[in-house]
């Protein structure tokens, strides 16, 4: 899970945001109904535990409620929501997309008539220690971000908070924010206030250990040191289930275990007060180094939400047959390779179309995905969910770049490169229509390097097919294996200048490498100041296609946006997995899948 985490938005602005011809869209595109719940039958048990198998080698390593770089996979966000509550989070898992009242802090915001102001009212919510939920807690959420936002992971310049010219406290359960212009509110309310989450400021206002709560968030210096202070608290991941300030939670859980290595125990929080408490006592989170590891205990029942690797999927009916549902759960998302155009030795060969479309008509994505993922991958050809939408433009649709090594190799041999023992050679540099480009220098070699995550198999074969692929039109590619939070670690946005640039490629995409909140713009990824646009992809073009997108309420500038980028080839397109095909014991109940890959845990229980 990466969000960093979909959906479509319609209507033209209203004082209450509704999800209505876009949610209706999403369905039709992106169905989840049959994929999301869990068979009925049984009578409910009151509490119980239940195990949850994560990814291969993906281990949470976050509960601060400010995601922070190298700290984005959605897994943390998905169990970060069960212990914090987000003001709005939005649910696919009916079929459509739209916000999930009941797992949320607030009331559905209010837009002004002019669309620059919003007005939202807490619902009545109390912290684990007694206090209420109050716009306090909001308030303190905003002064941390807006003073240290260049460390926030989610920043992109322009976006929040830098879109909230002031913020107005009119009681403890209401507030207001004065936007800089006019925004579509669909998706400000989907992109924007879903990563608002009110944080109990009277308890983790505090500049340094030991040190008494204040209003110190109030000031930019203390902020700072407030900020500096928590985010040394949220590396200790080892004390997350002791220490004090990760025990005032307002969420249906609160952290029983968390371990450096990735188990992860949530268990019942009692002091809760909203109308959507956990079921179950606890849920544990169990790591896997690998894909082959979970299946050997779930063939053994020792797990009761766990999932099946494609290779596996021959064995269907044996696992039916041990007590399990077995249904796929699908992702609203893309998933692609970056490329780093800010790598000093290949950043200016990436910065070539010609190469770029060479290195994406050398991906066989269909047989890829028929192959390989053994029809659990789609083929991907550009920035938003390949499914049917408003958003998907025909260039994107139709693959712009068919699979033609042939014509890939010829492409670079027309560009001034010669073959030279299986690799290709700039050997007429230059600016011409015939010679290898800009910044490209005489006798540069097509060696790329490629970070990918580890642990599944799918994955490695993936990646050897693609490295073979290449090799056919002279690139010779190199591949290293990690965990994925090392992946994502390895591969920051940087300049060319600096020690941590040495990355060219990175895939971490294994379970999708991004998945949308629910309204699929690229502000995040594709945008030149975006906070995940890791391989620094630069596009004025693009740029202003996403601020339409942002502002305006039709769909046309996405799908000017989706056309632009199919083109472009920002990253090399990949095919995009289901997020994993699960296996759920028929004994638990409540499950649904939630394309947006949250996890409503508490609503989760077992039956006898």
């Amino acid at each position: 899970m990466k969000r960093p985490l979909p959906s479509f938005l319609a209507a033209a602005r209203t004082p209450i945001v509704v999800l209505g011809l876009a949610a209706t869209l999403l369905a039709a595109g992106c169905s989840t109904g049959d994929q999301g719940s869990s068979e009925s039958g049984g009578t409910p048990q009151k509490g119980g535990s239940v195990t949850f198998a994560l990814p291969p080698n993906s281990t949470p390593n976050w509960i601060f409620p400010i995601g922070m770089p190298g700290h984005l996979a959605g897994y943390n966000s998905a169990l970060r929501q069960e212990v914090f509550l987000p003001l709005y989070s939005y649910n696919g898992s009916s079929g459509t997309v739209a916000l999930d009242e009941k797992a949320g802090s607030a009331e559905k915001p209010v837009y002004s008539e002019d669309g620059k102001t919003v007005t939202i009212t807490l619902k009545d919510r109390t912290w684990a220690n007694g206090k209420k939920v109050t716009s306090r807690d909001v308030e303190f959420w905003f002064n941390l971000v807006k003073a240290n936002k260049d460390q926030w992971g989610n920043y992109n310049a322009g976006d929040l908070p830098d879109n909230v010219a002031k913020f107005t406290t009119v009681s403890d359960k209401q507030f207001k924010l004065e936007l800089t212009k006019v925004y579509n509110p669909d998706w400000f309310t989907a992109n924007q206030l879903t990563y608002v989450t009110p944080m109990p400021q009277a308890a983790w206002d505090i500049e340094s250990a030991g040190g008494r709560p204040g209003d110190y968030d109030r000031t930019p210096a203390g902020a700072k040191k407030v900020f500096k202070y928590l985010i040394g608290e949220a590396g200790k991941l080892s004390e997350y289930a002791t220490n004090p300030l990760w025990k005032v939670a307002n969420g249906p859980f609160t952290v029983k275990e968390f371990t450096t290595t990735g188990q992860v125990t949530l268990a019942k929080n009692d002091k809760y007060t909203g109308d959507d408490p956990a079921h179950l006592d606890s849920i544990t989170f169990k790591p896997f180094t690998s894909a082959q590891a979970e299946l050997n205990v779930l063939r053994s029942g020792g797990v009761d939400y766990g999932y099946m690797p494609a290779l596996a999927l021959s064995q269907q009916k044996t696992i039916e047959n041990n007590g399990y549902q077995v249904k796929p759960w699908n992702g609203w998302a893309i998933s692609y390779i970056p490329y780093n155009f800010n790598n000093p030795d290949m950043g200016p060969a990436f910065k070539q179309l010609y190469i770029r479309q060479a290195v994406q008509m050398s991906v066989d994505q269909a047989t890829i995905s028929r192959v390989i993922w053994h029809g659990q991958a789609a083929p991907g050809y550009g920035p938003v969910p390949q499914q049917d939408s408003p958003y998907l433009s025909d260039t994107q649709k139709n693959n712009p770049y068919p699979f033609d090594t042939n014509k890939a190799k010829a492409l670079l041999t027309s560009h001034g490169w010669t073959i030279e023992n299986g690799v290709a050679k700039c050997t007429k540099p230059g600016t011409g229509a015939d010679q290898c480009g800009d910044g490209v220098k005489a006798g540069t070699q097509l060696k790329f390097q490629l970070l990918t995550q580890s642990g599944s198999t799918e994955t490695d074969n993936m990646m050897q097919e693609l490295q073979s692929s290449l090799s056919k039109i002279g690139i010779s590619l190199s591949i290293k294996s990690e965990p994925l939070n090392s992946v994502l670690d390895h591969t920051p946005v940087c300049k060319p200048s600096e020690s941590t640039c040495d990355w060219q490629l990175s895939w971490f995409g294994t379970q999708g490498s991004w998945y949308f909140p629910a309204y699929p713009s690229g502000e995040q990824i594709f945008s030149v100041k975006g906070g995940a646009n890791f391989g620094g992809y630069s596009n004025p073009t693009a740029d202003e296609l996403i601020k339409k997108s942002t502002s305006e309420t039709a769909p046309t500038a996405l799908r000017d946006y989706s056309d632009l980028l199919a083109k472009d080839l920002p990253v090399i397109w990949m095919p995009n997995p289901a997020y994993q095909v699960s296996a759920i014991k028929k004994n638990l109940q409540g499950v649904t899948q939630d394309p947006l890959v949250f996890l409503q845990a508490q609503r989760w229980y077992l039956t006898k």
